[in-house]
């Protein structure tokens, strides 16, 4: 199999490249026996539609994940072996993919593998920065404290991504829900009511001229308005898995009024917390941030976060770094950062960035909920009543006729 990596060298200098291996571990090992530390590896096998099927189906949710890290934290935390603990976690987890995984990583690691190696043959289940956090505890021997901390990271992850979606759910169905009356409206109502307005010879509101020869419109072509918006998508949705759509998708969201805000303040939460535990777990500070950069969920920050870091190894202070990136990074940041620097607490500095920005996401949504219902009753409310007008005004007409 061929797979992309993206590593440090020993002197810091990053590599792209790809490695044949049979599998992940061997080509870890292969990228290890070079002295290179791995920032990424994914497999370069071209994925088939219905294998993508099948790997949605069999995923593993983030809730599952958090139960069986914050399981686990508690018995590491009991002091119960490695080995005995993953036994536990097996006879304890519900999820069958996941269970599956929790009895190889086990296998593994009583065949005397480390337990990041075991965890990075799953690397479909366990992201990046799960395994290198898992590696650093190794190095340092703070595994407990190390799984606690990505308990509480990945519970903070699934409570934002929680708030996120619920706060789009309400509006997502109500915009549906008009489009479809306003589809209904247009492609079959107007249509069948054109021809009382032709032969009457009344006069026909612009807003009914204009629904009625969309609608008309419609009814005749509709087979290839769909084909055409299904292709449209299509391309959308393919140019927007590319490198170049990902990034451009990532640069206009941070663009969008309040939603650009929003994007911002969660991203740099992300940020530092991941940082803040790389850091707690041993990591050197320019390797947290390489690190960190992969999981912030922004190609945009993550090239940001990778410039930051090689200005820290080129000498550079951390605050001054992110002082110099002061479209993604509040001056806030920065200040904290210097303070955290200054007095030796740039872990609990970074920790503290992470909760008030938390908070400021938190506060963001429940205004944006707010604000949502408001704004969609008159929206809503403009859509129907043009409708209805388009429809009424030329029968009022008509009757003042007669």
């Amino acid at each position: 199999m061929k797979f992309k990596y993206t590593a440090r060298t020993k002197s810091g200098e990053l590599q792209m490249g790809f490695v044949e291996a049979v599998n992940q571990e061997a080509a870890t090992n292969i990228l290890g026996g070079h002295e290179l530390f791995i920032l990424s590896l994914a497999s370069a096998e071209v994925v088939t539609w219905y294998d993508k099927v099948l790997n949605f189906f069999k995923r593993v949710k983030p809730q599952d994940l958090m139960v069986f890290t914050r399981q686990f934290a508690t018995l590491m935390e009991a002091d119960i072996s490695l080995g005995d603990s993953l036994k536990n976690l097996f006879r304890q987890t519900r999820n069958p993919v996941l269970k599956e995984a929790i009895f190889e990583i086990s296998s593994d690691v009583d065949a005397g593998l480390s337990l990041s190696q075991a965890l990075e043959r799953h690397s479909e289940i366990f992201s990046q920065f799960y395994i290198s956090m898992v590696r650093s505890a190794e190095i340092t021997g703070r595994m407990s404290e190390v799984i606690g901390f990505l308990a509480d990271y990945i519970e903070k992850e699934t409570s934002l991504i929680s708030k996120v979606k619920n706060a789009l759910i309400y509006p997502a169905v109500v915009i549906s829900l008009l489009v479809i009356v306003a589809g209904i409206m247009i492609g079959f109502v107007f249509p069948q009511i054109k021809p009382i307005f032709e032969e009457t010879g009344a006069d026909v509101p612009m807003v009914t001229q204009v629904l009625l020869g969309i609608g008309t419109f419609v009814g005749q072509w509709w087979y290839a308005i769909i084909l055409v918006l299904a292709v449209l998508i299509f391309l959308i949705i393919d140019y927007f898995k590319t490198l170049e759509g990902k990034t451009l998708f990532d640069e206009l969201s941070l663009k969008v009024p309040v939603l650009g805000d929003l994007f911002t303040k969660v991203y740099v939460a992300r940020f530092a917390e991941s940082t803040s535990v790389l850091i707690k777990g041993g990591v050197p500070i320019a390797q947290a941030l390489e690190i960190s950069g992969h999981t912030i969920g922004s190609l945009v920050y993550m090239e940001a976060i990778h410039d930051i870091a090689d200005s820290v190894r080129e000498g550079v202070l951390l605050s001054q770094a992110l002082e110099q990136k002061g479209e993604y990074f509040p001056p806030l940041v920065s200040q904290m950062v210097a303070v955290g620097e200054s007095t030796g607490k740039l872990d609990n500095l970074l920790s503290r960035i992470s909760v008030f920005y938390t908070k400021e996401v938190d506060d963001l949504l429940g205004n944006l909920v707010e604000l949502i219902q408001p704004i969609l009753m008159i929206v809503v409310g403009v859509a129907v009543g043009l409708l209805f007008a388009a429809v009424l005004l030329p029968i009022y007409s008509l009757v003042q006729q007669f």
